[in-house]
């Protein structure tokens, strides 16, 4: 059994935006219909609680609370400074208490009583944003149909420029095909982010992604055997990897091409999307259930769900829980064909959502992920630069061959 580390909390079930490609309201799953809009302070209290005896059962010495939505802060001030409050209380000297809340940014401008609240209590904000103006207004919509890029750009000059910079831990972007790549990227440099977090659109064998229809069938041998493949995500990505990696000085941190990099020189990496590390990530709805990853929610209806809750169960309970032993199993855990790759230590399977394919036997995540392909151009593209530049550092340092 592997402990939890990461507790992810929607503390509110609906959103101020209406994005064409959201996992949450968009896909298989519809069960946000049937919660309450906003996380009970009864409920929390009894999360917090949980949290603080699983640290203690487990000898944790530090938890990650990842506040989440829908939209968390349409919570407001008020309700946000309780939630923080009784998360804080129940982990004093109990372990060290990290929070982040991923936001779509609006609020942060039209509430400036929520900033105070962030910093008041340490809180790491991430942002979500697409790229360009033209590029976040095609998905990132407004219910009545209105771009909100201006709305989060300002919400991004209060964070990154006023006295809160502290707190701005980064942006998201996911991947538009029909966006540059290096546009895009250089419109997220515009507002100085600590670090980005790339994203795939979630997808799977029976939904495959935007831009790729037909594909449909898991690979039967380990990519390279089709140079005929598109891959279009990797040419992508690997366009974002050679302007970022080439530039003169370090603008900001990539976790996609960092946690490869790491992974390729014999490190670890503590991500969902990479490599074999176990997940020790549990989510918590709004009406106090307890889930597997939220990206599950595009698989089918009912995906991420366990049966069990914060009322009648801990987390140990759910720790011990199959469907989370699942995905601790390492390279026992991928599919077969991904045992004959060289390169599945690194990719470790992809996105464990991205692998579901209705067909495949024991369970409907026994495939390799639909990016596939990609991810093996991908990490193959990263690993030939580090060895390029390793061979020349190590040429430098040995110096000319003696004649």
């Amino acid at each position: 059994m592997v402990a939890f580390r990461q507790f992810l909390l929607k503390i509110h079930s609906r959103c101020n935006l209406a994005c064409d490609y959201c996992y949450v309201y968009e896909s298989a799953d519809q069960s946000w219909r049937d919660r309450p809009r906003a996380m009970a302070p009864g409920t929390v209290l009894r999360v917090a609680a949980h949290i603080a005896e699983h640290a203690r059962t487990h000898g944790l010495s530090e938890v990650h609370v990842v506040l989440h939505g829908g939209e968390p802060l349409l919570v407001g001030a008020v309700r946000l400074d309780a939630v923080l409050r009784t998360l804080a209380d129940a982990l004093d000297g109990v372990a060290a208490l990290h929070v982040t809340l991923q936001t779509n940014g609006l609020r942060l401008a039209e509430d400036p009583a929520l900033l105070p609240v962030l910093a008041r209590h340490g809180v790491r904000v991430g942002v979500s944003l697409d790229g360009t103006e033209a590029g976040h207004d095609r998905h990132r919509r407004r219910p009545d149909g209105r771009g909100s890029h201006a709305g989060v750009a300002r919400a991004l000059r209060l964070l990154s420029e006023g006295p809160h910079r502290a707190l701005y831990a980064g942006l998201l972007c996911t991947i538009d095909l029909t966006a540059d790549p290096v546009e895009t990227y250089e419109a997220l440099l515009e507002f100085a982010p600590p670090r980005l977090d790339l994203l795939l659109p979630h997808a799977t064998w029976h939904t495959p992604p935007p831009g790729l229809p037909g594909r449909t069938a898991p690979p039967r041998t380990a990519p390279g055997a089709d140079p005929g493949e598109p891959v279009p995500y990797a040419r992508w990505l690997c366009t974002v990897f050679d302007r970022w990696y080439g530039a003169p000085r370090r603008e900001t941190g990539i976790r996609l091409f960092e946690e490869i990099a790491a992974l390729l020189l014999g490190g670890s990496a503590h991500s969902e999307a990479v490599g074999l590390a176990p997940l020790d990530l549990v989510v918590v709805e709004t009406d106090g259930t307890i889930e597997q990853a939220d990206s599950l929610k595009v698989a089918y209806d009912g995906a991420p769900a366990t049966g069990l809750d914060v009322f009648r169960h801990t987390f140990t309970d759910a720790a011990r829980h199959e469907a989370f032993r699942a995905r601790q199993r390492g390279r026992a855990g991928l599919a077969p064909v991904c045992g004959t790759c060289p390169r599945s230590a690194v990719c470790g399977g992809g996105l464990y959502a991205h692998r579901y394919h209705p067909g495949t036997t024991p369970t409907p995540f026994a495939a390799p992920s639909v990016y596939c392909p990609d991810l093996a151009v991908l990490v193959d593209h990263i690993a030939g630069r580090l060895r390029r530049d390793v061979n020349a550092a190590m040429s430098a340092v040995a110096g000319p061959v003696p004649s």
